[in-house]
């Protein structure tokens, strides 16, 4: 291939590729069109279209740390101690992020968790 048709291709390759660039902000822009639909009079999003959205939620009652050593030691009847105090409340978390505490309660044969405060 010589230098000029080397040129050629070149800028054909950058025309193809500011195309390509310019065709992918025409869809972003449509669909940020798309979601302004969803906001409300006030300017707020209308967030009943999120209620629906799975979400995980752990409960953790406690850490601890232990070497690899230790954890292999471990069978039916052993003990973990936690790095919590038993009156320390249950940590709520959303998505690995905390939102709540809460105290861990029985209910039936399950357990549960009682709300006692929302992390602001």
């Amino acid at each position: 291939m010589s230098e000029k048709e080397e040129v050629v291709s070149e800028q054909t390759d950058i025309e193809n590729a500011i195309d390509a660039a310019t065709e992918a902000v025409a869809v972003q822009t449509n669909e940020l069109r798309d979601l302004g639909e969803s906001v409300g009079i006030d300017g707020n999003m209308d967030l009943g279209n999120l209620l629906d959205v799975p979400v995980r939620v752990t409960i953790e009652i406690g850490q601890t740390r232990m070497t690899l050593g230790e954890l292999i030691k471990l069978g039916p009847g052993s003990v973990v101690e936690l790095e919590r105090e038993a009156h320390e409340p249950a940590d709520i978390l959303v998505n690995g992020k905390i939102v709540a505490r809460g105290e861990i309660v029985t209910i039936d044969q399950n357990y549960g968790v009682r709300i006692t405060t929302v992390e602001a």
